[in-house]
């Protein structure tokens, strides 16, 4: 739109009068203007100035170690197309959003791509539902890295994670979105209609709000672009292993969210056993039922949705990142909530002492909200590169050894 090289600083007030018309233009805003330096004002239908957007590549030039939307697509393409082992890369797109799929499994030197045996284990991850949650698709790009052997792992680990597993990667579920997040507006959560994209599945949404803060649900199921693309390309491949990866807090949770008063009791124990090994090793955090642990209701969130429609014998949602002060103290409260239960012989998922521990968290099943850009950055998001580059290969080893967790458990499951 501007020469290369140029600056500038342009308002526009765009009407809300015509909602076609208007609606169509701050969708494609940030995707026509994301390289220019632009001061966007939305004018609402009430006649005022909402808050401008300066689309400056602020999270380049604050952050140079995060990658941007195009980055993570070149990223995936160079990787996809030179990957050990096999993998390929779709797009599929609906009104103005467009959202890519990478599916990765082990193939033999005799075999071809198309050829290679289906595995008993059907690893689904999902990254980048809100928006500002930029660390989770910096772990599943970790990920790919590692599946196509161009980061080590721990011996034997990824050979181990492929030989019953293939993986399905979607790395950027809220693509418009994140454009804006990536030039400054690091509180962003919801998709360009304003809907919590998390909780707009048909999984109790009913039971959900249309207006509260963080948790507008939408005016139906599965009313936005974003979810009904990722809702068939998950229904595609048909998991037997759901994660949803989020950040804010330190959480490893298992259905369901939807309230606080029910748990999931199909393959229940497999699932908490699972949580239980991983949690000593990548997060010695809180882990069990969501909306149990949490004490806060999330009605229409992915992984309940998996669990239940999909009949996915294992559907995780992760919170795999909170500002170090509160990851520490959450920690500490936490082993003490854990050493007083055993004391008094209370099952993880029969307590319900537990959500007090979130008080203060920005988690996705808790509603929480920073008072600055810069703070919401810090308390999503690490902000430093020695913190990052922990943080990522964490997580991504973490995402191999669930699979490896889980495929003997399908195969039983498949066997029975």
């Amino acid at each position: 739109i501007f020469p290369v090289g140029s600056f500038h600083d342009v308002s526009i007030a765009i009407p809300t009068t015509f909602p076609t018309v208007s609606m169509d233009l701050r969708r494609l805003l940030p995707l026509l203007l994301s390289a220019a330096a632009v001061n966007v004002q939305l004018r609402g239908r009430d006649g005022g100035l909402h808050s401008g957007i300066h689309v400056s590549g602020s999270l380049k030039s604050d952050f140079p170690f995060y990658h941007t939307t195009q980055d993570l697509q070149a990223e995936a393409k160079r990787l996809v197309s030179s990957c050990k082992a096999s993998a390929k890369m779709k797009k599929v797109q609906k009104d103005y959003v467009s959202i890519d799929e990478i599916r990765v499994t082990a193939t033999s030197a005799n075999q071809s791509a198309t050829s290679a045996p289906k595995r008993p284990n059907r690893v689904s991850l999902l990254f980048g539902e809100h928006s500002r949650e930029l660390i989770g698709p910096e772990t599943g790009l970790m990920l790919l890295k590692m599946l196509c052997g161009e980061e080590r792992t721990k011996d034997g680990l990824l050979e181990e994670a492929l030989k019953d597993s293939e993986f399905q990667l979607i790395l950027n579920a809220n693509p418009s979105s994140r454009l804006r997040v990536e030039a400054g507006e690091y509180c962003l959560r919801e998709n360009p209609n304003g809907v919590d994209l998390n909780r707009n599945w048909d999984e109790k949404w009913d039971l959900g709000t249309a207006n509260s803060a963080e948790q507008s649900h939408g005016k139906s199921p599965f009313s936005e672009p974003e979810t009904q693309l990722v809702r068939d390309l998950i229904s595609d491949f048909k998991p037997t292993t759901f994660l949803s990866v989020h950040s804010g807090t330190l959480g490893l949770y298992m259905p369901w969210a939807y309230d606080s008063q029910h748990l999931a009791h199909r393959n229940r124990e497999g699932m908490l056993s699972v949580l239980k090994d991983l949690d000593e090793v990548h997060c010695k955090c809180p882990f069990g039922a969501a909306g149990l642990e949490v004490g806060y209701d999330c009605p229409g969130t992915s992984f309940d949705w998996v669990f239940d429609h999909l009949k996915a014998p294992f559907s995780f949602a992760w919170e795999i990142y909170a500002n170090p002060s509160e990851g520490d103290n959450l920690r500490r409260r936490w082993e003490s909530k854990v050493a007083k239960m055993k004391l008094q012989q209370i099952s993880l998922l029969q307590s319900k002492e537990l959500s007090d521990l979130y008080a203060d968290s920005h988690s996705d099943f808790w509603n929480s909200k920073a008072k600055n850009q810069q703070e919401c950055f810090s308390n999503f998001n690490p902000g430093t590169e020695e913190d990052y580059n922990v943080t990522v290969t964490n997580w991504a080893t973490s995402y191999l050894s669930l699979a490896i967790k889980t495929a003997p458990l399908v195969k039983k499951h498949n066997a029975d």
